[in-house]
């Protein structure tokens, strides 16, 4: 799940697809699905049972679970194996992946770090310079880690010297990481391991580092779906054991909390974030150390919940914040540690029309970005509020600047859109001139498709926007094959973004849509609050009245739609495919949120109360009842063609949402079209390497393409451009 604290690393998962032939379809054998032994077990919910007939499918270490699975993926896997041009499709998505990608560059103490993928490579080889005209040395392949590719690095953060670096690395998708340590220059590992790491930033500070980490699991064996309590904050040492690390902070009066800590750039604050959305609370608490003081209690600059805090950097003594106390579309203020009052702030850069949805911090400047109706707008202003000057971008798109040191006279940003690759710009900070630094090759021409923006009218008369892709020359006959994808919870914007894996949906034809539903932070607090708790339905009907709105308008029909989304957006799909089961011919939830009573009982689900609720309260149960997707299927309906989608390492929204609504789903269902759950191996919340990520979105291409009745041919069809 893509939350605010952990943006940095969960951010954004948007996974594509295509579709074929609805004719063969309703023409083939029906399917003997797997048998999934239903228990009476029933629960008991403020004085309402509710029958929780798979609850035995949350054992994700039970041998009968892992035989369930083996079954349901032989049964899926054999579906898939009969669309002849599954193959040539994975063949095509490999193409249109097969050129090299390179990060905007990163910069600390001299150096400069960035990661390339050449084409085809599980994960993206990490390499550093010294200064931009340097030779780049490989400094860690992530594909020599493992056998299959599944080890991801990340995390890096270089010390005030730059001569150590720590880094995380995980396995197989896991969401648990480990802290590394090594030299730049000889790039020799030290013995240095931290283990058990989650929900962690790392801020060097003299000779070791900050971290938050849970305690070792008792049960090891449930590492991957165990409930995740008592975050802690550690200083470790180098070149001690971990054992020995120095206990920070910790709380065990209130053990779903989550901590993290972090350093102002010079090291003059220590910075104390803490967050309770177990108990349903947004925002989070800010407390400070300074560094330089004798006194090492915590100064307590935000003590309690409910608005957002983000430090950007520190002015001397001041503080520079990113907030929405007092401003639902965020504003940036100056606080004084020692005079925290609100009546103390001083507005930096004061709350705007549009969303502020980060700042950036380089050069002795700040580099707001704003959205206005999803697209990105960037100001430069001085530390002390000066408006400098509106940041030329080269189109209509999402843009984001690095940050960097206060000395640095450049810096870089990067901008993407629907059609145009991630493109990384030096940009002159005194002038405000730009050149192009780093520009992908394309194995295929972009500008054959074209984006536009639409607004449907959702139940309550909102206006809900939404982008849409295709090829240029669209004709408006209510036969387009089109996937709609949404997400809309957690104040995460959707924004413009680039996929090669796309293309091979628009060039046979597909439109894309990718709607911005209330829930998420498109339009700030007030459109994410009209989206979460008791107005998670707005969500459901925002997205229904664009589906809606693209059959009225002729874009598509309801037997050429396929509906997607993943994490948050699983239980999306889940959630409408259960009320309008006619509007779409496909479903594909990924790694849903499949059973709303019970989601805060595993790893860190506990964290999405604040968004979501709890059926612990009777309130919140009595509107989570009404559209958890496992507890409103309906026996005897005849739902649209299913794939269900998750992998055995997702620990974070565990695969037990997906096996119980697949599961119940066979059960209830009734008519022609397949609905299946396909498990990965090795793999966790996202797809764990370029190789399994292909795989599986060639499977749910193949997959719509089949059910929608598309006959895609390979090679692609030139375009026809009028």
């Amino acid at each position: 799940m893509r939350f605010r604290h952990i943006a940095s690393t969960c951010r954004a998962l948007l996974a594509l697809m295509a579709i074929a032939p609805l004719a063969s379809a309703q023409k083939s054998a029906p399917l003997k699905y797997p048998s999934s032994r239903a228990s009476k077990h029933v629960d008991n919910y403020h004085g309402t049972k509710v029958p929780d007939p798979f609850r035995w499918l949350e054992d994700d270490t039970a041998s009968a679970v892992k035989a369930w699975v083996g079954d349901q993926n032989a049964v899926t896997f054999g579906y898939l194996d009969r669309i002849a041009y599954r193959a040539p499709l994975l063949s095509r998505l490999k193409e249109l992946s097969n050129y090299p990608r390179t990060s905007m560059p990163m910069r600390r103490m001299g150096w400069v770090w960035y990661t390339k993928n050449s084409g085809l490579q599980n994960q993206s080889v990490y390499y550093i310079q010294r200064g931009l005209e340097g030779t780049p040395d490989v400094l860690i392949d992530p594909n020599t880690l493992t056998a299959d590719g599944t080890t991801r690095v990340g995390g890096f953060q270089l010390d005030e010297s730059g001569t150590r670096l720590a880094y995380t690395m995980s396995r197989a998708g896991s969401d648990w990481q480990e802290i590394h340590v090594m030299d730049p220059l000889t790039r020799r590992d030290f013995s240095d391991v931290v283990r058990w790491v989650k929900v962690s930033g790392i801020a060097w500070q003299g000779s070791g580092f900050y971290y938050s980490r849970y305690p070792t699991p008792a049960d090891t064996t449930k590492a991957l779906s165990g409930v995740n309590e008592n975050h802690q904050v550690f200083y470790h040492a180098l070149g001690t054991d971990q054992s020995k690390d120095r206990l920070i902070y910790a709380d065990p009066a209130n053990p779903q909390r989550f901590h993290t800590a972090a350093t102002t750039d010079d090291q003059r604050f220590l910075l104390l974030t803490i967050s309770d959305r177990g108990k349903g609370l947004d925002g989070n608490a800010l407390w400070v150390r300074d560094l330089t003081s004798a006194d090492t209690a915590w100064r307590k600059v935000v003590p309690g919940f409910g608005k957002e805090f983000d430090v950007i950097d520190n002015d001397g003594r001041f503080l520079l914040v990113l907030t929405n106390a007092g401003a639902p579309n965020r504003r940036v203020v100056r606080i004084d540690p020692e005079a925290p009052a609100e009546s103390n702030w001083k507005v930096i850069i004061p709350e705007q029309p549009e969303t502020l949805e980060g700042v950036s911090n380089v050069g002795g400047r700040l580099f707001a970005s704003y959205l206005k109706d999803v697209v990105s707008k960037i100001v430069q202003y001085r530390y002390d509020g000066t408006r400098e000057r509106d940041v030329t971008l080269p189109g209509v798109g999402t843009a984001g600047f690095a940050s960097g040191e206060r000395t640095d006279g450049e810096t870089f940003f990067s901008f993407t859109s629907f059609t145009a690759p991630p493109t990384t710009y030096r940009y002159d900070i005194a002038r405000g001139t730009s050149t192009v630094y780093l520009q992908p090759k394309l194995p295929f021409d972009p500008s054959q498709f074209e984006t536009r923006q639409a607004f449907a009218t959702s139940k309550d008369g909102t206006k809900i926007p939404m982008f849409i892709v295709a090829k240029k020359g669209l004709v408006l006959d209510g036969r387009n094959p089109t996937l709609v994808y949404g997400y809309g919870g957690f104040n995460i914007s959707l924004t413009p973004g680039f996929s090669a894996s796309r293309v091979a949906w628009l060039e046979q034809g597909g439109v894309f849509v990718q709607v911005n539903m209330r829930g998420g932070g498109e339009y700030g607090e007030a459109w994410h609050q009209a989206g979460m708790k008791g107005n998670k339905q707005n969500v459901f009907d925002d997205f229904i009245a664009a589906g809606e709105w693209l059959v009225a308008n002729k874009y598509t029909s309801k037997d050429r739609m396929a509906m997607q989304g993943g994490s948050n957006g699983g239980l999306l799909v889940g959630a409408v495919m259960a009320q309008r089961p006619d509007l779409f011919r496909v479903a594909l939830p990924a790694v849903g949120v499949m059973d709303m009573l019970r989601f805060q009982k595993f790893t860190i689900g506990w964290n999405w109360i604040a968004d979501y609720g709890s059926s612990d309260n009777a309130e919140d149960f009595a509107y989570l009842i009404k559209y958890s997707p496992l507890q409103n299927l309906k026996n005897g309906t005849a739902y649209p063609a299913t794939m269900v989608t998750t992998a055995d390492h997702d620990d974070r929204v565990v695969p037990a949402h997906s096996f119980k609504f697949a599961a119940r789903l066979q059960q209830a269902h009734k008519g022609p079209n397949p609905v299946l759950i396909r498990v990965a191996t090795s793999s966790g919340h996202g797809s764990s390497s370029l190789t399994k990520g292909l795989e599986e979105t060639a499977d749910l291409f193949a997959f719509t393409m089949h059910n929608l009745g598309m006959s895609p041919t390979f090679p692609p069809k030139p375009a026809v451009v009028p």
